[in-house]
């Protein structure tokens, strides 16, 4: 056990997790020494794409933060700091309740939700957050370990999260928009965004399996068209296209992904792939016959190192491949997805919603 603690990565983390909270009898003593964390028991995620067992840094911070044990053949993919209710921290209020988290007993006495704390000591937020967002925690940070891809998605601006959550708040869970940061642990990779016009002119040229779905009169007017410069005319393909591909009928897709995967197999012991082309045949491993294999060769394919981010607004595509990494976004749920999942999709929603611009 011994050798096996001293060969993790210190994790920075010292899960007494302060979020820079003050207790109220801290208040007018806050100059003179630094205000006490707090200590929360926090949430964790188990989705299917999540690392399994002690490869996964959210495994490893929810042991450290619980006191449970790791189950081995199970995924940790997410772990929440944060007040949102599907995946709420709780204040550890008493000595009670630290027998209470060792336990994972989060409903014992003594535990009470971030949330309830804060509603009762909104002062620890400042003058400033209580009077734009009210007794409520602005934001939701997250470490994420991704062992598989995440599906193809984007998050809805205010006034399409309001829209969607009175229509389907069993699928969009909270009126809010969700901007969000990340910043990688490890080697992280992602699609975000779409390629600019002339990379799509080479995507077309080199992907006929694309020109099969979208038809191959309008892959030949765009290949050859000279004034796509335009920024209407280029958001207005990049809609067309995207549209099209991701509402081809499943019977095309099934036969096509397949065709795709057999033409690079055999043109890989001929040259050498793209680094798109190999991540194509690694998400065809993932998910087989999924539209959203075909679809990774119209976005941005984003390679980070440790330490370095990438920022998502609201309404743009992206999708995480692999790595650790740290989160923040706006305190919400809300996720519209069209592919690489096995989860509800809504390509009308996502096609319709995307701001279609060229950067990620």
């Amino acid at each position: 056990m011994a050798d096996r603690n001293r060969s993790r990565p210190r994790l920075g983390l010292r899960l007494c997790l302060c979020l820079g909270f003050r207790a109220p009898d801290q208040v007018e003593e806050a100059m003179e020494a630094p205000p006490r964390p707090l200590r929360l028991r926090c949430s964790v995620q188990n989705y299917d794409w999540g690392r399994f067992g002690e490869e996964s840094t959210v495994a490893r911070l929810f042991e450290g933060n619980s006191g449970s044990e790791i189950e081995l053949g199970r995924p940790y993919a997410e772990f929440w700091m944060g007040t949102h209710e599907s995946g709420p921290s709780f204040v550890v209020a008493s000595p009670e309740a630290a027998v209470a988290v060792a336990e994972a007993e989060c409903l014992a006495p003594g535990l009470v939700t971030l949330k309830k704390w804060i509603g009762e000591n909104p002062g620890a937020l400042g003058v400033k957050v209580v009077q734009k967002w009210g007794k409520n925690l602005p934001f939701l940070f997250k470490v994420l370990s991704v062992a598989k891809a995440l599906s193809i998605q984007a998050h809805p601006d205010k006034e399409l999260a309001r829209m969607l959550h009175k229509m389907r708040p069993s699928v969009y869970k909270d009126p809010n928009h969700k901007p969000e940061m990340a910043i990688a642990l490890t080697e992280f990779r992602a699609l975000c965004g779409f390629v600019n016009i002339e990379e799509l002119k080479d995507v077309l040229v080199g992907v006929p399996e694309i020109t099969e779905l979208i038809g191959n009169e309008e892959a030949s007017k765009i290949i050859s068209s000279k004034d796509l410069d335009g920024y209407l005319d280029a958001k207005a393909v990049l809609r067309s296209i995207f549209t099209k591909l991701m509402s081809a009928s499943k019977e095309a897709v099934l036969q096509l992904v397949p065709k795709l995967k057999d033409r690079l197999d055999v043109e890989s012991k001929i040259r050498t792939l793209t680094e798109k082309e190999q991540l194509v045949l690694l998400l065809e491993k993932q998910y087989q016959a999924d539209v959203g294999v075909i679809a990774a060769f119209l976005f941005n394919y984003v390679k980070l190192s440790p330490g370095e981010a990438v920022y998502i607004g609201s309404n743009e595509p992206h999708a995480y491949i692999s790595g650790d990494c740290i989160e923040c976004m706006a305190a919400s749920d809300n996720v519209v997805r069209a592919g690489l999942t096995a989860k509800y999709i809504d390509v009308q929603t996502l096609c319709s919603m995307l701001t279609y611009k060229q950067v990620c």
